[in-house]
């Protein structure tokens, strides 16, 4: 009866050991996870500010167009 025992009470053992390891590994996998979103997050972070911060010159095309063609360029006398 003691070998019984004994190879209960060891394949006991080795199920706490992988359960352990597999802890490792998936605790592992979590922290890589949390460092690239953090890293994303960030990287949101950083990209919102710039678009905020950064000027928008477009508008300032456009207004330049604007004055260029007022009613006054075409004459009643030129309409047919």
């Amino acid at each position: 009866m003691s070998k019984i025992e004994d190879m209960i009470t060891a394949s006991k053992i080795s199920d706490i050991l992988r359960k352990k390891e597999d802890e490792k590994a998936s605790k592992t996998v979590l922290w890589v996870l949390a460092i690239v979103g953090a890293v994303a997050a960030v990287a949101a972070i950083a990209y919102a500010v710039y678009c905020f911060f950064t000027p928008d010159y477009l508008e300032d095309f456009e207004d330049d167009f604007e004055d260029d063609f007022d009613d006054e360029f075409f004459s009643e006398e030129d309409e047919v």
